[in-house]
């Protein structure tokens, strides 16, 4: 049949599906995919993205637990609920990914040629000097002359929200409750710590006292040479 009409092709039977479709068919409708993040997970900030034509669901697995993930997919339900709209989910699963553990969400810049400290300590504030990372094994995956890239995206390193890093030899160990006594500090010592930090933080005078005799004394044994550095959190001031 020649006809300068549209027409419609027939009902699609199942063994056409894998067929590739005919030119004068309509084409798939554009597919609007959202990320539910920490600023657009609420019930009223879904339903607005629904009714504005979202139609897929993002959750990004590299950040909160499952809990967090099960209240944000309650949260879709409820607007799904409330405003009609279809709306598919779609799991990125990329796995845990390393990150600045930057509580306050300051901006921190970084100079070129200034020394930046990566600590597994997630409890020390994040500057420009100090960055503390979600990764205990930081220390034993890298090794001096390597370098390390901290950046927003896995781009070329060209925009500002990008830095490289060439790594140091200067492993720095916090001597907490669970890790001050002479048995753990030597285990340190010969894992390659090479700074001992003191948390003023926590404790009193005695307390370091102790520890840092026990630094001592381990120090001895292992035949390790080991620098010490005082943290002092000045909120507490």
């Amino acid at each position: 049949m020649h006809s300068n009409h549209l027409l419609l092709e027939e009902p699609i039977r199942m063994a056409s599906i894998l067929e590739p479709s005919k030119a004068s068919f309509f084409p798939a409708m554009t597919k609007i995919v959202g990320t539910l993040g920490p600023k657009s997970r609420s019930i009223e900030v879904i339903s607005g993205c629904l009714n504005a034509g979202m139609s897929v669901a993002r959750f990004d697995f590299s950040l909160g637990d499952a809990d967090y993930h099960q209240e944000t997919l309650e949260n879709l339900r409820t607007a799904i609920k409330s405003s009609k709209k279809l709306c598919a989910v779609m799991l990125d699963t990329v796995g845990p990914e390393l990150q600045v553990v930057n509580k306050s969400e300051k901006a921190i810049s970084l100079k070129a040629d200034d020394i930046v400290t990566l600590t597994s300590d997630q409890g020390q504030e994040a500057s420009s000097e100090v960055l503390p990372i979600n990764f205990a094994g930081l220390s034993k995956a890298v090794k001096k002359g390597d370098t390390i890239f901290i950046g927003q995206y896995l781009f070329t390193g060209s925009e500002t929200t990008s830095s490289f890093f060439p790594a140091m030899t200067k492993i720095v160990g916090t001597l907490g409750p669970k890790s001050r006594s002479i048995e753990v500090i030597s285990g340190c010592l010969n894992a390659g710590m090479s700074v001992a930090r003191f948390d003023f933080s926590l404790g009193d005078a005695d307390y370091h006292q102790e520890t840092l005799e026990n630094l001592r004394t381990a120090i001895k044994s292992s035949k390790k040479l080991c620098a010490s550095s005082a943290g002092v959190d000045r909120s507490t001031w």
